[in-house]
């Protein structure tokens, strides 16, 4: 296990061709931001991180012997899966919550906290992935672990999981077909969200690599204590274990982005 202030990676075995993330992992806030403004019960909402992803991903490294990249840092201090230039990287105002120690915010603040969180996060996972390509001698499989609330705007969110994706729907496919074959379950495809996001983690990490990838959210309330997590893993370990062991989803194999052009040069890790 190798821990730094900005992420944490748990070992596994690099030659099996699986890497799992997760961005939203931990509602960390280092000490000199104290609380950024914020009342104590805003971090244990989504807005600060993905509730339940953490345990889920621990359980499923440790299950499937394969290592996993979190990070450290709340995403109200500055989100990792954004892109560098994306305004929203730093958020002022998350689902109705001020951030006041997001706003106002100097042009010297925005660049050290992608000096200092962002860029170390996105240097772990591109090591990662490069040491499991190496071990494995082929593409690695990467898989991203995200969730949702059950609701938004007072609107009922019907989907148990979610899978997003671009372009390269090589693990798309295989992954709905597994959630959707217990027949227990909605699984939605691209819903609630749209996982074609320029710069985001999939985007700089697999889509301009051709790496086979699929980001996967599971609702909230579904991994809200332990009985659940464990649940999720038993349900995601074996889908998980059946994708890695499909040669065709360790191959490189570029998509075209629905955002648009890939940069011209690579965006740094």
């Amino acid at each position: 296990m190798n821990v730094s202030p900005v992420f944490e990676i748990l070992e596994g075995r690099l030659d099996a061709g699986l890497v799992l993330l997760a961005d939203h992992a931990t509602n960390i806030v280092p000490e000199p931001y104290g609380r950024l403004g914020l009342p104590d019960n805003a971090f244990g909402r989504h807005i600060a991180y993905d509730i339940g992803i953490e345990p889920l991903t621990r359980q499923l490294a440790a299950r499937l012997g394969v290592p996993a990249v979190m990070s450290r840092f709340s995403r109200l201090l500055i989100d990792p899966n954004r892109g560098e230039d994306d305004p929203t990287i730093i958020m002022r105002i998350s689902d109705g919550a001020i951030i006041p120690g997001n706003h106002p915010i100097t042009p010297e603040e925005w660049q050290h906290r992608i000096a200092t969180y962002h860029r170390p996060y996105h240097q772990a996972v591109s090591e990662v992935i490069a040491s499991v390509a190496e071990a494995s001698g082929k593409a690695p499989l990467v898989l991203s672990l995200h969730s949702y609330t059950p609701a938004w705007k007072g609107v009922p969110r019907p989907w148990h999981a979610a899978v997003l994706w671009d372009t390269d729907e090589r693990a798309v496919r295989p992954l709905i077909d597994g959630l959707e074959a217990s027949g227990d379950i909605l699984v939605g495809d691209n819903e609630p969200y749209d996982g074609a996001l320029k710069g985001d983690t999939m985007y700089r990490h697999c889509m301009i690599t051709g790496i086979p990838h699929a980001l996967l959210e599971v609702r909230q309330d579904l991994i809200a204590d332990e009985a659940d997590v464990t649940a999720w893993a038993d349900r995601l370990a074996p889908i998980f274990e059946r994708l890695n062991a499909d040669p065709k989803l360790h191959e490189y194999q570029v998509h075209a982005s629905r955002t648009g052009p890939y940069p011209i040069q690579p965006i740094a890790p």
